[in-house]
């Protein structure tokens, strides 16, 4: 830093330049706080007895000070972090908080956040860098620019300090929120010092501590979100009230595909509190009312006749019908991973294992089902709504308002669930605008059934998977032949994304390397994908593809290591020489779980282990099954290498949740299809598992250090390929096909 230092105020430094870089790459724009910027509902005065009020138009300056994008000081020393992911039940908001916070050097306990709106966002030039929440990305893709950003804002209030001081900055240091001049032992608080530094230009660089100085980061802080979610301050999308509002029930035709025919509002318009019966595109009909069971009762009466259209005739048997095509077909076949020569394998192999595995469709089935509110006028669309992606859910409220995106924004909540239904897809968005621009002034939330809900998702795709393998006289693998049969998610979603025409998503879990490389060296190895599409649309389910690649993976290699007359965790081990990340996890499952020692009696363990969104992971699952065939999952070890560890606790809920997530799948998740619909549509017929059906979760984290890798999707692979593996071990019995509810388990 130069000798001759010279304040600039923002207002100068903004005539001069909308981005300055901070750090390593980071655009770092500077601007005036907005008022109403991404607060929530609550922050707006919204209760149960007094509506909120709608955030319309970007204010003057606001009298609370922004040190810079991400970092906003009250002067009683509150620190409000701006956090541009979404919050889902995940933790990443605490998390994100936690690394601002760690480089900040402020005050733990006066941290409180907020949402920047994506609107917001692009006008200053896309500070806040990304808003989408999906693939275990929130913290291991911003970690570095939220650490800078709260680095640079520590630098601005020290500099602001020493400035009034009249010292040299350097003889300066910050720690929870206080600045000290060290030679005179003289301190002030961030509070007093903020609007200071908010007028300060922003340094070029900064310095990021090493993790072996975090304080913060690594710790097992307390969650932000907890308190508001326990007392009932929390605002979700289906409790947000502005005023004025009406509410509308939705109905679109069950058929993907199809169309309205017809429709007759003489018979409901007149019912309590109904205000419009509208339609919704040439698929779907609304009513809105004074209340949302108003329109829900009046929807269900409400004579419509539909066009099925090309669809109607698919069922189930149908789309298995062209999955096991697949698994034979010469046609529309991309290679994944290949190495060596697979059929010289076989030619050469003492023994020859073969198996096929079947993975359904799988709903998201999130608590909260879909959801918006939004308000439109000639001039301005706004939208407040749970959303993975706010600026997908900003471009989907531009493209339904017929706005410029200028004139658009949208509010982002807490979501009840997200599971990445809420990521691409933003149906709930364009309907609820379409609905409020046939009502212009008039906030309209639109609130799905859980009917509607469950029948209009966008599934898990559902797939098949041939392997062969070949054993040598030995015992070893010498060579792996997969092919999967089954959509693509790419292919529906963002065709653009396709390589040559192959989804590269389809191989997560059988990748040559990267974050969903395939834990084992195989001499010769050809993974493949015959891509079937039929005309349910699939979607990002958490973990996507690697949930039903790890099943196939994990349970075949049991079956190898079977043939092969050895131990399932030898076998794999001596696959492992060249992962040793993957084999560390694995070894630590083993040995908590007791793998070398008898289980208790009647009681049968499993293994599975992954490397998948960046992330090393294994587990251990003790399985009893009972005369009748009843399965009981009494524990599941689980170890986690993240590279880093944010906030371990969290890591532990995480793996606890997505343990009930992949069991729920393997247990009972299934969408099955008839005339062109899905038949399941509430949670009688899709359940999820059952509290005194958990299992004890033992979670072992250890990161290594060096990299960064996901939390929220990683474990959930391994839970279902471990249970199936134990259960094999109690019943000598595959079980290839899921859910389990079809199965048999009883011992063979």
């Amino acid at each position: 830093m130069s000798k001759e230092r010279v304040a600039i105020t923002r207002r100068e430094f903004l005539i001069r330049t909308t981005k300055i870089g901070v750090g390593v790459g980071a655009g770092f724009s500077l601007g005036f706080y907005i008022a109403g910027c991404g607060k929530q509902p609550e922050d707006t005065g919204a209760t149960k007895d007094a509506p909120a009020t709608p955030a319309t138009t970007a204010g003057p300056a606001a009298e609370v000070p922004e040190v810079n994008a991400w970092v906003v000081i009250k002067p009683d020393d509150t620190v409000i972090i701006r956090i541009a992911r979404s919050e889902m039940g995940q933790g990443t908001l605490t998390g994100l908080a936690q690394m601002v916070a760690e480089e900040l050097e402020c005050d733990w306990a006066k941290v409180t956040t907020e949402y920047p709106t994506p609107g917001e966002n692009l006008k200053r030039d896309k500070v806040w860098r990304s808003f989408a929440t999906g693939g275990s990305r929130g913290i291991r893709d911003s970690h570095l620019y939220v650490r800078t950003g709260g680095a640079a804002a520590r630098h601005m209030l020290i500099e602001a300090a020493s400035l009034q001081w009249n010292v040299p900055m350097e003889e300066c240091q910050a720690a929870n929120s206080v600045i000290t001049h060290a030679p005179s032992g003289r301190t002030t608080t961030y509070g007093k010092v903020a609007a200071a530094a908010a007028e300060l230009f922003p340094p070029e660089h900064v310095d990021l501590k090493d993790p072996k100085d975090w304080k913060l980061i690594g710790k097992p802080v307390k969650r932000l979100d907890t308190d508001d979610k326990l007392n009932g301050k929390q605002v979700y999308g289906t409790d947000l009230k502005l005023p004025g509002m009406l509410n509308a029930a939705i109905r679109a035709c069950p058929v993907f595909g199809g169309k309205v025919k017809a429709f007759d509002t003489a018979k409901v318009s007149s019912m309590p509190g109904v205000r419009k019966i509208v339609p919704v595109d040439d698929y779907a009909v609304a009513v809105v009312a004074d209340t949302w069971w108003q329109a829900k009762v009046a929807l269900d009466a409400l004579p419509i006749s539909w066009d099925a259209g090309p669809n109607a005739s698919i069922n189930s048997a149908v789309i298995e019908q062209l999955l096991d095509e697949g698994l034979t077909s010469g046609d529309n076949v991309f290679a994944g991973n290949e190495n060596g020569d697979i059929n010289q394998a076989f030619k050469s192999g003492a023994k020859k294992v073969e198996a096929t595995y079947y993975y359904p469709y799988q709903h998201h089935a999130t608590m909260e089902p879909m959801n918006a509110t939004a308000l439109w006028t000639q001039e301005r669309c706004e939208v407040w709504c749970p959303t993975q992606n706010g600026e997908a859910a900003l471009a989907s409220t531009a493209r339904a308002s017929g706005l410029p995106i200028e004139q658009c924004d949208v509010y982002k909540i807490h979501l009840g669930g997200g599971f990445g239904r809420r990521g691409n897809f933003h149906d709930y968005v364009e309907q609820a605008v379409a609905i409020a621009k046939q009502m212009p002034g008039t906030p309209i939330k639109l609130l799905w059934s859980r009917e509607e809900d469950m029948t209009h998702g966008h599934y898990h795709p559902v797939t098949k998977c041939k392997l062969v393998g070949a054993l040598d006289k030995k015992g070893n693998l010498t060579g792996l032949h997969v092919r999967i049969s089954g959509q693509s998610i790419m292919a529906a979603v963002m065709p653009q994304a396709l390589q040559n025409g192959a989804d590269p998503i389809t191989f997560q879990g059988f990748d040559k390397g990267g974050d969903h490389e395939i834990s084992y060296t195989v001499p010769n190895l050809r993974v493949e994908h015959a891509m079937r599409n039929p005309p349910l649309p699939p979607g990002f389910w958490r973990g996507v593809n690697i949930n039903q690649n790890t099943v196939y993976l994990e349970c075949f290699m049991d079956e190898l290591a079977h043939a092969a007359g050895r131990d399932p965790l030898e076998f794999r081990r001596q696959l492992m020489a060249n992962h040793p990340r993957s084999l560390a996890v694995l070894n630590a499952v083993a040995e908590q779980a007791g793998w070398s020692k008898p289980a208790p009696a009647g009681v049968h363990r499993g293994l599975a282990v992954v490397k998948t969104f960046g992330s090393h992971v294994a587990a251990c699952a003790e399985v009893s099954v009972d005369n009748d065939g009843k399965i009981k999952i009494h524990r599941i070890v689980a170890a986690t290498d993240p590279g880093y560890a944010v906030n371990p606790q969290q890591i532990e809920h995480q793996v606890e949740g997505s343990f009930v997530f992949g069991l729920s799948a393997m247990l009972y998740g299934e969408c099955t299809v008839k005339d062109g619909a899905v038949e399941q549509k509430n949670f009688d017929n899709y359940p999820s598992m059952l509290l005194h059906e958990m299992p004890k979760v033992e979670t072992i984290v250890m990161p290594s250090g060096d990299f960064w890798g996901g939390i929220g999707e990683p474990t959930i692979a391994v839970a279902a390929p471990a249970v199936l593996n134990a259960v094999f071990a109690a019943t000598g019995k595959r079980i290839r096909r899921l859910p389990l509810k079809h199965a048999d388990p009883r011992r063979a």
